[in-house]
C-alpha cells in the first residue's frame, strides 16, 4: 500500500528566521532527524513528502518547537538539538523563571538544561548540577539564590567554594588571608554584582544575609533557612563533602555545582562530587541535573575546546 503523502506548515511567525536559525542552522537540524522525508522551506511554508507516518511525526515535533519558541521568545540551534535529543514535555516547554538583574534586563534560563536545573531545585531541596565550564551552572544557581532572598523564601544566601590551588600554590599568594581567598571567590562575585547593585549588595553583607566563605569556614555551622551554594565541588575531598551536606538545616535548599573533567586534587585524592552524586543517587528528595559541552553559552570556540580535551 503507498502511503506517501504530501502536507505542509504554514509559519505563524512574519519573520521566518525566528525559526529557521541564522544560514537555516535550525531547520537543517530538524531535517537531519528526519531523512526519509523531503522537506523543503519556502518562506512562510514548508512542505513535506513522504510515509504518513513520517510526516505526522514531523508536524508534531515541529509543533513544539514552535510552541517552545512562543513560549521563551528564541530558539538556539543548542535548543534545537537538546528538545530533538531529550523529547518533549510540558518541562521543556514551560518557562517561568526570571529575575531582574542590576542593568535592568531579565535572567532567565537559557538552554533546556538551565530549565531543568530550575525545574529540579523547586523540586528538591539538595541538587546536584555538573557539567563542564561556560554552561551557567552557577549563574542560574546565584539568580535561584538571590531571587528566594528577595522572596523572603530564606533568610541568608551562603556561597562557598574549597580553595584548591588549579596549578598555583596560595601560600606564595601575596596579602593576607582575605586577599589569598579573594581570587577564588572572585566568579561568585562577579555573578552577584550582575543581578544585585552595589549598594544594596553591601547592605546584604553586612547584615549577613549573603556571605561568601571558603568551605573550610563551613565546619562545625548548622545552616538553617538558608539556600546555599557550594561551587567548584569537584574539588571538595570526600569527607569535606560530608561534612557540607551535613550542614543542612530543615528549611535550607543546597545546590552543588562542579565539573568532574576539571579535578584539581592529588591523584591520590577522590573527588567529593563524584563519590557523592554515586552514593546519593538513589535517595529521594535529591536531584541531579548533567549538562555537557552542547549547553556551553560562551564563545563557541568553548564548545569546541571541550570537545578536544574530550578526545
Amino acid at each position: 500500500m503507498n502511503d506517501i503523502v504530501k502536507d505542509k506548515i504554514i509559519l505563524n511567525s512574519s519573520n521566518p528566521i525566528d525559526i529557521y536559525g541564522p544560514r537555516n542552522c535550525n531547520i537543517n537540524l530538524i531535517k537531519s532527524h528526519f531523512e526519509d522525508l523531503i522537506i523543503t522551506p519556502r518562506g512562510t511554508q514548508i512542505f513535506i513528502k513522504g510515509h504518513k507516518i513520517s510526516v505526522d511525526r514531523f508536524k508534531q515535533t515541529f509543533s513544539y518547537i514552535t510552541k517552545y519558541l512562543k513560549k521563551n521568545q528564541i530558539l538556539e540551534t543548542q535548543d534545537v538539538e537538546r528538545l530533538l535529543n531529550k523529547g518533549f514535555n510540558e518541562t521543556n516547554l514551560s518557562f517561568d523563571f526570571f529575575l531582574s538583574a542590576n542593568n535592568g534586563n531579565v535572567i532567565k534560563p537559557k538552554t533546556i538544561s538551565q530549565r531543568e536545573m530550575v525545574m529540579l531545585s523547586e523540586k528538591n531541596n539538595l541538587l546536584f548540577s555538573i557539567g563542564p565550564a561556560g554552561t551557567g551552572k552557577t549563574y542560574i544557581a546565584v539568580a535561584l539564590a538571590i531571587r528566594a532572598l528577595r522572596n523572603k523564601e530564606v533568610k541568608k544566601v551562603i556561597l562557598t567554594r574549597p580553595a584548591v590551588e588549579a596549578g598555583e600554590n596560595l601560600g606564595f599568594l601575596p596579602g593576607d588571608l582575605y586577599d589569598k581567598l579573594s581570587p577564588y571567590m572572585r566568579p561568585l562575585y562577579d555573578a552577584l554584582n550582575d543581578m544585585v547593585s552595589k549598594e544594596k549588595l553591601n547592605s546584604y553583607m553586612e547584615k549577613n544575609q549573603i556571605e561568601i566563605v571558603p568551605l573550610a569556614f563551613m565546619r562545625g555551622r548548622t545552616l538553617d533557612k538558608a539556600f546555599v551554594i557550594l561551587d567548584e565541588a569537584q574539588n571538595t575531598t570526600v569527607n569535606q563533602m560530608k561534612m557540607f551536606l551535613t550542614r543542612m538545616g530543615p528549611a535550607s535548599k543546597f545546590i552543588i555545582c562542579g565539573d568532574i573533567s576539571q579535578v584539581d586534587l592529588p591523584k591520590t585524592q577522590k573527588s567529593g562530587l563524584v563519590h557523592a552524586t554515586k552514593i546519593l543517587k538513589p535517595l529521594d528528595g535529591i536531584g541531579v541535573v548533567k549538562f555537557n559541552e552542547k549547553d556551553v553559552i560562551r564563545h563557541q570556540l568553548v564548545k569546541s575546546i571541550i570537545k578536544a580535551y574530550k578526545k
